[in-house]
């Protein structure tokens, strides 16, 4: 009984720490994306609210809380106002399944880095990945705006043409690992070399651009393009449910990132440094920070991209989806399959 007690708060007070981690990450990276689109354009961001702006995060959390609450008539009122947490609640739950870090040891006592260790972690990942829309279509079909409608039909019609590649995409890894298990995956990719971004660039290339457009990010954004759908299926919220969007739409480039960073760099794996079986509370902070930087860099690539290309128009996204990225998994797999089976180097890799 002690020791289920003593799992239970384990649990629970990782899972408090995590939340806090990706709620402030999301919130700062707000703040870090109107800084970035101000260096690149040669202005100056945000800087009144704090020093150097860096409370502005917290200016704008107040403001969605206490702008006044605005429900238009004729809404499906219940499902209108359920819809943002429908969107907003899987991404934070996926975060649950992504090692982030090996274990540590605290007080005699193993915690493991990674709220759930699930044998299927992948599939539940792409599953609950997959919920998210359902809030994205309901808030514009609820909204009674035919601008909210188009929205989140085109949003619908986006996830589930990229949602194929980048299903397709990640095949490759999981013939090289023999398993769906994402700590099993990090634990494989142990040394530089071994990284599956070397043996997989055309299966991470096709997973990083489509999870550019299941994040509907530039050049993907076109569920909200403002000039064609004013502001696309979120267009007639306001106070706290849009903050619930936004949110959802920045957890979404987390789990993104980290995933990325999971399938392909290693995960918590530290470049040429090898951990031990038993690490140390310096290794283990070390492998945090590691699978941090990297998802770090994927979110900065993110931002970057949006404030460099421009929007694809809606027949070029369909295009891309069908004929070119999914395609091209597909080859990818087979010509993995082959390499796997005909090349025993492949799999072994150094």
């Amino acid at each position: 009984m002690n020791e289920l007690l003593l799992l239970i708060l384990e649990k629970a007070g990782f899972a408090v720490i995590l939340f806090s981690a990706i709620m402030g990450l999301a919130s700062y990276a707000t703040l870090a994306e109107r800084r970035i689109a101000s260096w690149m354009q040669d202005r100056i961001g945000p800087n009144r609210a704090g020093p150097w702006g860096l409370l502005q995060p917290a200016a704008d959390g107040i403001k969605f809380f206490l702008k006044e609450e605005m429900i238009p008539a004729n809404v499906h009122k219940i499902f209108y106002i359920i819809a943002p947490g429908i969107a907003a609640i899987p991404p934070i739950l996926l975060t649950a399944a992504i090692p982030w870090g090996n274990k540590i040891i605290l007080f005699g006592r193993e915690i493991s880095l990674q709220m759930i260790d699930v044998n299927a972690g992948l599939l539940f990942v792409f599953a609950f990945a997959s919920i998210g829309i359902y809030g994205v279509m309901l808030g514009g079909w609820a909204s009674n705006n035919k601008f909210s409608l188009m929205g989140s039909l085109r949003a619908s019609s986006q996830v589930i043409s990229y949602e194929l590649a980048q299903g397709t995409a990640v095949v490759g890894v999981l013939l090289l690992a023999g398993t769906l298990s994402l700590r099993e995956i990090v634990e494989q990719q142990d040394t530089f070399a071994k990284w599956y971004i070397w043996r997989q660039p055309i299966g991470f290339f096709i997973f990083f651009v489509a999870s550019l457009a299941e994040c509907a990010r530039m050049p993907f954004d076109l569920p909200e393009s403002e000039n064609e759908l004013v502001g696309g299926y979120h267009t007639e919220y306001s106070s706290m449910k849009f903050g619930l969007f936004q949110v959802s739409e920045y957890i979404h480039m987390i789990v993104a990132s980290s995933l990325m960073a999971t399938l392909y760099l290693g995960g918590w794996q530290v470049p040429f440094m090898t951990v031990s079986a038993q690490p140390t509370l310096f290794e283990s902070l070390l492998g945090v920070g590691a699978i941090v930087t990297k998802t770090l860099l994927f979110i900065f690539v993110f931002m970057w991209l949006r404030w460099t290309l421009p929007r694809f128009r809606y027949d070029q996204l369909m295009r891309l989806g069908w004929k070119v990225l999914l395609e091209g998994a597909f080859i990818w797999v087979i010509i993995t399959a082959i390499l796997v089976l005909a090349w025993p180097f492949y799999t072994t890799w150094f």
